[in-house]
This record gives C-alpha cells, structure tokens and sequence, in this order.
C-alpha cells in the first residue's frame, strides 16, 4: 500500500488526490487529505463569492471525489509548526503533496498604506465568505459613502459587485449573516475600481465583467477618454479574444446615457496609478492620490506628473497573491513559491524524496480553477513514478499519530455534521443555508457528530 498526505483541500488537493487513486499503474494507493481549516473545498468554499452559484457548485464535484473511500479528509489539522512538521509528515506516509495555495496578498508600498480603512481583498472576501480567521466585525460600512478597488482581475470585480449589490440580493446565498447585516446596512454609494494600465490590459474575464452591468440599481459609469487613451481602443480587432470583448463590453458602457437618479455608482477607472493614500478629518483613509499614466509600449505605462485625488473612505487592494513559506519547506521568495522539478520539491537543488508540490504553491497564482487539473495531473505523474522506492517501508495508519501529535482531526461525518448546522442555521434565520462564521461554532458542529 502507497500511503499519500495531500496537504490542503482545494481543488488543486483534491484532483491529486483523485489523479492518485484513479490510475492503475500503482495499486492499492490512499489518499489522506489534511487540511488546516474544518471545512474541505479551500477557495471554492473561501474565496468564490457567495452570489456565484454556478462556480461554488463544484463543490459537489469536490465531494464526489473525498466521498471515495480511498480517500480521506482529515480536517483542522496543521502542518508546519509544532508536532506536525513535513519532516513528521514523511515518517507517517510514504509521500506528501503540498497544496496550500498562495495566501499573502501584495501591497500597493505606497504611503498612507496602513491608515484605518485600508485593507486587503482578501480581507474583505474572507469576511464575507465566513472564513473563521476573519473576525465577523471587520467591516463597518455605515460611515462609507465612496470605496476603491484597487485591480483590474476577477478578484477586484468580485469585491467591487458585492460593495454595490443590494442586501436582499445576496440574502438568498451563504453568507454569513454578520455580513449580510453590516452590507444592509451600507452607506456606500459609489464604487471606483481604478487600474494603472488600459483597458485592453484588463485581467478580468467578460463574463465577471458583465455581471457589473447586471446590478440592479446600479450605475457602471466608463469615462469615454480614458478607454481612447489605449492604443487598442480604436481598433481592438488584434486582441485576444477575452480583451477585445472586455473593451466591446466597456465601450458600451462609455456610449450609454447618463445614470439614473438614486442609481449607486460603479465606476471603471483606467490609467490611473495610486501614489499615496491620503488620511480624512477622522484620521480613517479618505481618497487615494493617483497619477495619471500614459501607454508606454505593448503593456506598460509611464507617469505624466498629473495628479487627481479620488474619494474613498474604504480602500481595498487587489494588486495579486503571493505564496508563504511553510516552516520546514524550501520557499523561494522572489516567486512566492516552493522549489520543485515537475512537482518534486527541491532541496539545495536536489529533488527531495517523498516531497511535492502542486497548485498556487507550485507556479504561482495564476490560472483559473481548471488550471488546477494539469498541474495536480504532473505532480501525481512524477510521485508514481516514484512510487517503488518510495514505498519499499511498511506504515501503518497514521491517524493516532496525527491525534499524539496534538491534532483534533475532523473527518468526514463531522463536515457533514458542519453541513446540516449551516442548513439548520439558515431555516432560523428564513434563508437556505448560511455559513458558520467561526472556528468555536464550526468545531462544536463538527464534534456533535460524535
């Protein structure tokens, strides 16, 4: 038997572990799926938002394969620090695959970064996303009239639409009802999402892009002389298919008439660059300073020393992700990711027996959910093919060592048992099923299931 620890649940952990037990070139192979949080899915259940139904269903694909009773999830378990270190991990299994993502947003290093008000995306989609490291009280919106995106991807499109969606929109999704209430009870008005680079640069894909649109009682406002400042802008025909549909998508927006009275604001803001954050009379953030760029060869841009300052008492940077070392793993800072070689991590140059990696830690955040696919399909390839001298020692289950080492693991019933408590918290409240936003909550549900 080939015993396997896959390190994080999200997609990137779980097609490992479906590619692991699925091929028939190594037999009797199990997979147990660890993962630091109670709850399996990673960023499908943490980071898509709430209101994107069609994308968070994957999450029965995902359960389809950690149903398969070759595999197993052992949730609220870490590794790193303490008993459980990698180098304790391999002593337990034959082989283990990290997949723990890229956690640490990027900053802005610009002044003014760390007044009241300034915060990462991340920060905002775990709090609405119920991510138990996120204090349910993070955000108050009432005193917020005017807020910023910083980006021009998916993520900042997602931030921006739930900061201008009403309420009672998101009230039929999962998300926890401390968010729900502080977005009730908004004072946001006008949205800006502004990005350094044109149009055409964007990193958002048109189908995100469009759901702006969509909003009821809201407002997409693109200023006409900014989309003609790309150089692609008059002629986009040359473009990748996705950018010459955002720029179709934004022009005709440009074209449209004036906003309706009473409409919330979503403005897209091109070739604008943030330089400093400027405090308000109550010492919180009160506008961003940008400078106005100018295209500067195929994709980049240069200052033009014109300055315009834009309102924001909530600033929220979406500017990309970077990986965090894992105590005990080689971490190459200048990509935020683990040393590897097709998915072997590499020691001092050297692959390391037993060790892999795959997903966001392997290549660095980019790609969409199927990009995880052919990245967990690699590393499986090359940890079978390693497979026979890797499991040349006999191990024996390693779930009482797990639990000697300090961890309280929780297994399938008690996600099943978290399960039924968001659906049971959900009919209290008249809604369907909403998450539970704390680790206290979370792990009672879990231990009622005995």
């Amino acid at each position: 038997m080939l015993r396997v620890a896959v390190v994080g649940s999200g997609p990137s952990g779980v097609y490992t572990a479906q590619t692991l037990v699925e091929q028939s070139v190594v037999p009797d192979v199990r997979v147990d799926v660890l993962d630091r949080l109670p709850c399996p899915y990673g960023l499908v259940r943490y980071g898509v938002a709430p209101d994107h139904e069609k994308i968070k269903s994957l999450q029965g694909n995902l359960r389809t394969v950690l149903e398969d009773p070759r595999i197993r999830f052992l949730g609220h378990v870490e590794v790193g620090e303490g008993a459980l270190t990698p180098a304790r991990l391999l002593e337990l299994y034959h082989a283990v695959v990290y997949c723990v993502g890229a956690a640490r947003d990027r900053h802005l290093g610009i002044p003014g970064e760390d007044l009241p008000g300034v915060y990462p995306a991340t920060d905002f989609v775990s709090w609405y996303s119920a991510h138990p490291d996120a204090a349910t009280d993070s955000f108050a919106l009432e005193g917020v009239r005017s807020a910023v995106v910083v980006g021009a991807g998916n993520v900042a499109v997602d931030v921006a639409r739930i900061l201008a969606r009403g309420a009672e929109e998101l009230r039929p999704t999962d998300m926890p009802q401390p968010a729900l209430g502080a977005l009730a009870g908004s004072g946001v008005r006008e949205v800006r999402m502004v990005a350094r680079r044109g149009p055409s640069q964007g990193r958002f894909t048109t189908k995100e892009l469009r759901e702006l649109g969509a909003l009821p009682g809201v407002a997409v406002v693109v200023d006409p002389a900014e989309l003609a400042l790309d150089p692609a802008y008059a002629d986009p025909a040359a473009l990748p298919a996705v950018n010459r549909r955002n720029v179709e998508v934004l022009r005709s927006w440009a074209e449209a008439g004036p906003p309706a009275a009473g409409a919330r604001l979503l403005g897209l803001r091109f070739y604008l660059r943030p330089v400093e954050l400027l405090p308000g009379p109550d010492g919180r953030v009160g506008a961003v300073r940008c400078e106005r760029t100018l295209p500067d060869g195929p994709a980049g841009v240069r200052g033009t020393g014109t300055y315009e300052d834009v309102a924001a008492q909530l600033v929220l940077r979406s500017v990309g992700y970077t990986g965090t070392p894992l105590p005990g793993l080689p971490f190459d800072p200048a990509h935020g990711t683990v040393p590897h070689e097709a998915g072997r991590v590499l020691r001092a140059g050297a692959p390391s027996p037993g060790e892999y990696v795959a997903g966001w830690i392997k290549r660095g955040a980019t790609g969409v959910i199927g990009t995880n696919r052919p990245c967990a399909k690699e590393t499986a390839t090359s940890l079978l093919a390693d497979a026979p001298s890797l499991s040349a020692r006999s191990l024996p289950d390693p779930l009482p060592a797990l639990r000697a080492a300090g961890s309280r693991p929780v297994e399938w019933p008690g996600w099943l048992s978290i399960e039924a408590a968001e659906l049971s918290l959900g009919h209290s409240l008249g809604r369907g099923s909403v998450k539970i936003p704390d680790w206290a909550g979370l792990l009672a549900a879990a231990e009622a299931a005995g």
